[in-house]
């Protein structure tokens, strides 16, 4: 229960009658959300602030590569680590620290170029301790939500976060688009630093008790396979997670934007940039339309209606021969799967114990990035065998498969309600 309260006026049914806005009357959840939104700004600002350096200095995409290769090796371990972390020591100051140790990062990348001593090696380094610390993060901000909140508010928190989030994707670009073009790379870096400074300072700020309660102790290793086993026997989110690796396994399609520009719109970096920002554009939107789907109760059939909608959108996406409908298309795609995101993070919440939250994030997390690095692959392998429109459509019926298998196997998916 969040430690600040607000007022909210009940339905005859004893329901609070929750607005879009109501999950910012909690003290505690504004600055966790302030620590969310500041530190995926900087995130951005870091990536494109590092692969821009590398791509300055080589110039080969090869050089660029090597930084999905270092992401890979460290992202998994990090994440698993610190979910189990998170259930064990204050989530506010894990969340703190792991902004902090960016911050110094950032702002060493910062005073390094300034000087012109700043190497290729330092930066690779920089990026896997960078994406090791973001990796520490998640797990930590995502279970320390329900302490920000009362329980009736969660499905507002979550997807006023996921809105937010999308919404700093845009914001995080767009800071290092004109501090890099106006002031260069060593600002760019500088700046990164000190909205790093925010996130770490806000999660001191929240007065909920930060530490989970009750669990076992033992090693990380025990841990970690104790909540792998929690997911694994949970009635509700092997389905969940399933359905989403389903879907994204055959439809990933923002790594290779370019190529599907290119291919089914003849279109040049110009239409790349168009098709991203109709995706997160649709992704804020979807996540504003979730907040009204909050009082909704079968959230099960959300999410299969919701993943039913993304399975159809690939059938248009794939299908269409110009650009804007193809962003109209891409925007659906983003709302859909926005939806699916914050019904998804909702169902963890309520029905995983304070004491295995963490972890139950970090393999909800572990199995979306896995999704979407084979997914990458495989549309992007099919993409150049039989034709981009031809791999969306052939990933719509897959996915329309897969979402009605789910539907039909999954019966606690179906039959899940709340409140």
């Amino acid at each position: 229960m969040s430690s600040s309260t607000a007022n909210t006026s009940s339905e005859p049914g004893g329901q609070p009658k929750l607005r879009p806005w109501d999950a910012f009357r909690f003290r505690d959840y504004r600055f966790l959300w302030l620590a969310a939104f500041a530190s995926t700004i900087a995130m951005w600002i870091r990536i494109l602030g590092t692969t821009q350096w590398i791509e300055d200095d080589t110039g080969t995409a090869a050089a660029l590569a090597i930084v999905g290769i270092i992401q890979l090796f460290v992202q998994i371990p990090s994440l698993l680590y610190g979910g189990a972390l998170s259930d064990k020591i204050d989530r506010k100051r894990l969340m703190s620290a792991a902004n902090a140790v960016s911050l110094l990062v950032l702002l060493g990348l910062g005073l390094l170029d300034a000087g012109g001593i700043l190497q290729l090696w330092m930066v690779y380094a920089a990026i896997g301790i960078t994406a090791a610390a973001q990796m520490m993060v998640n797990p930590a901000r995502s279970a320390l939500m329900p302490a920000t909140v009362p329980r009736t508010h969660i499905m507002l928190g979550v997807t006023t976060d996921t809105a937010s989030q999308s919404v700093a994707m845009i914001v995080g670009p767009l800071i290092f688009a004109y501090v890099a073009s106006a002031f260069g790379l060593t600002t760019v870096f500088l700046v990164g630093s000190v909205v790093s400074a925010l996130a770490m300072v806000a999660p001191l700020f929240i007065r909920a008790v930060g530490r989970a309660e009750g669990g076992s102790d033992g090693s990380t290793i025990a841990r970690i396979r104790e909540g792998f086993w929690f997911v694994v026997r949970h009635p509700i989110l092997p389905g969940l997670f399933l359905l989403d690796t389903g879907n994204t396994v055959v439809s990933f399609y923002r790594e290779i934007l370019p190529a599907l520009a290119r291919g089914l719109f003849r279109s040049d970096a110009a239409g790349t940039g168009l098709l991203g920002a109709a995706n997160s554009a649709g992704a804020v939107f979807g996540a504003i339309g979730a907040l009204f789907f909050a009082g909704y109760r079968a959230k099960g059939m959300l999410v299969l209606y919701a993943t039913l909608v993304y399975a159809i959108a690939l059938f248009g996406f794939g299908s269409v021969n110009t650009l804007w409908m193809g962003m109209v298309m891409i925007a659906i795609l983003g709302g859909a799967d926005a939806i699916t995101v914050a019904v998804r993070q909702t169902t963890v919440q309520l029905t995983t114990p304070d004491h295995m939250r963490g972890r139950a994030f970090s393999f909800m997390i572990l199995a979306a990035q896995t999704a979407n690095n084979i997914g990458t692959i495989w549309v992007g392998f099919w993409a150049a065998a039989i034709g981009p429109g031809n791999t969306m459509i052939m990933g719509g019926v897959i996915a329309i498969l897969a979402t009605l298998t789910v539907w039909r196997v999954w019966r606690p998916i179906r039959e899940y309600r709340y409140p």
